[in-house]
């Protein structure tokens, strides 16, 4: 195909890295992001999000002439929310260009109107213009009593309307600043991952990785899912890549991959080794986006039904390892995670040159640089991804994922990452997502206690504890979180979502780093003793909103 120029405000299709392409308009850039440098490139705003990149122009297409053929490829229901986005666009557009004509075609009639009066007239007209002359002085003898004086058809319009009409808008070149306000807001792009784009034919390098491709790429995509009335209602996965001065990087996928569309999966064969409260709903998503999937529990008969929905069982984590290109493993704690891997038919019996090991369990960073260095050792390549979330997040494809460690690896798991979260961010260095993820659950674990705090002494004062969370429900603490385990307590429901034994394992490695590193963590200290206190009354394998029972007993 000729090549087709592009300029400012013309709607595209844009290929960014794997992603398929996708809805856009050509926009000025924030005036401190920098263009790259090389090839040439414009800087494209994506319909249906708030998502911004530098797209090559070679990965871009005139959007009107590739859109049937875009249609049929791709069937996403975020990609055809997208599309729809874009023909509200042109709507709004059409609307304001008949606008524009219609004031162009009042300019032509008084210009016409002036002209027939500056030419001769004629004695036939003449009489005619006398014999209406009386009509005409009545009319506007009544137009005074209705139009204020001093006024005049040019005085009576706004500053914009004349603006409008001595500089009419030319077609097709929407204004700069109209930039922000032609893309609705949305909540997602997860058609993005959906569908084969083998008929649309771009240049050989969209197989690059994101960040070869482009290394001042900046991706944004702010929004939350439907604008949420509460912090976390109805959270969508985002797409997101940040390149800060630490060098961390943050990708985050489209909305829930498990309710809403569809990623393509990768050709690489899937391990996941733990098949507890999050690994359970991950392996569901991994298998429900297509994913291969090999299983392994220590109890066997959690795989039963994994393997009724088309995952493969493995033997040992060894076989796992050994038979699958990249292998996952979440598990409890720290002990769980060196037994997994060192332990007899463990993981690292398993590795070999080239094969990959996720480790998404929340330990120390000790730990985790003790089992990369061991798995790194044997030729394999090594990535930990630690995941924030509960039991409902994961079965809804909505964790957030930490990862550190091999960024390759990070990228190969990117269809992976897509299914099970909403976000991941990868952070560099191994220990860096083990840090940060217990310094998440550590104000996470504060925040309960804290809750649970509230709502005995509302009760002990004699407070009502529901009117106390239809009023933080209100205020700028309202979240589902909140709500949630509010709610648990009020029902008495311990049912676990998130162990109450695993918050108070990562209260207390939070306090050990903070120790490490001479930091004071008193707020966490205290609620570990709180913890504590209601594992000493058996609330353990309840959930975490259980230490509402430690302030009652």
């Amino acid at each position: 195909m000729a090549a087709v120029s592009l300029r400012l405000g013309d709607l595209v299709w844009g290929k960014l890295g794997r992603y398929p392409p996708w809805p856009g308009k050509i926009v000025n850039p924030p005036k401190d992001l920098k263009k790259p440098r090389g090839k040439k490139c414009f800087f494209v705003k994506f319909f249906g999000t708030e998502d911004h990149a530098w797209i090559k122009v070679e990965q871009l297409k005139p959007y009107h002439a590739h859109k049937e053929e875009m249609i049929k490829i791709n069937k996403g229901k975020r990609f055809q929310q997208a599309v729809d986005a874009v023909e509200e666009f042109l709507r709004r557009a059409k609307g304001k260009d008949q606008t524009s004509s219609h004031s162009s075609a009042d300019d032509k009639n008084r210009r016409n109107s002036s002209e027939e009066r500056s030419r001769p007239i004629s004695g036939d007209e003449k009489r005619k213009l006398s014999l209406s002359e009386g009509k005409v002085k009545k009319n506007m003898g009544e137009g005074k009593k209705r139009v204020p004086s001093g006024s005049s058809e040019r005085g009576s319009k706004s500053p914009l309307k004349r603006a409008q009409e001595q500089s009419p808008r030319k077609r097709g070149r929407p204004p700069k600043d109209e930039k922000d306000l032609s893309i609705p807001e949305s909540s997602t792009v997860k058609g993005m991952m959906a569908g084969p784009m083998a008929t649309f034919k771009w240049q050989p390098n969209v197989s690059e990785p994101v960040k070869d491709a482009d290394p001042h790429f900046h991706h944004f995509l702010l929004s939350q899912t439907e604008k949420p009335a509460v912090c976390y209602q109805a959270i969508t996965k985002k797409l997101k890549i940040c390149e800060e001065e630490t060098g961390s990087t943050s990708i985050q996928a489209a909305d829930s991959t498990a309710v809403n569309g569809s990623v393509t999966p990768t050709d690489k064969k899937i391990g996941f080794l733990g098949l507890g409260l999050m690994g359970s709903g991950i392996v569901s998503n991994l298998l429900k986006m297509g994913h291969t999937v090999t299983v392994w529990n220590r109890t066997a008969e959690k795989c039963d039904l994994f393997i009724q929905e088309g995952a493969r069982l493995g033997r040992t984590p060894a076989e796992v390892v050994s038979t699958c290109d990249i292998t996952f493993a979440c598990v409890s704690d720290p002990k769980a995670a060196k037994d997994l891997v060192l332990g007899p038919s463990g993981v690292l019996q398993g590795i070999r040159p080239g094969k990959c090991y996720v480790d998404m369990s929340t330990v120390d960073a000790d730990t985790v640089t003790e089992l990369a260095q061991v798995i790194v050792s044997r030729g394999g390549r090594f990535l930990e991804a630690p995941v924030s979330g509960n039991q409902q997040l994961s079965n809804d494809g909505m964790l957030v994922i930490l990862a550190a460690g091999d960024r390759g690896l990070y990228e190969d798991c990117s269809s992976c990452f897509q299914a099970m979260g909403k976000t991941s961010f990868f952070l560099g260095e191994v220990g860096n997502a083990a840090k940060m993820m217990l310094i998440v659950n550590m104000v996470q674990g504060s925040f309960m206690a804290t809750i649970a705090e509230g709502l005995t002494l509302a009760q002990v004062t004699g407070q009502s504890q529901q009117t106390l969370l239809d009023i933080l429900n209100q205020g700028q603490l309202a979240s589902i979180f909140l709500d949630q385990k509010c709610q648990n307590i009020l029902q008495g429901n311990f049912k676990p979502d998130f162990y109450l034994k695993y918050i108070q394992k990562d209260l207390r490695l939070a306090i050990a780093l903070g120790d490490a590193v001479n930091h004071p963590t008193p707020m966490a200290a205290a609620a570990n003793e709180v913890y504590k206190r209601a594992k000493a009354l058996d609330q353990s394998d309840n959930d975490m909103s259980a230490v509402y029972r430690a302030y009652i007993h």
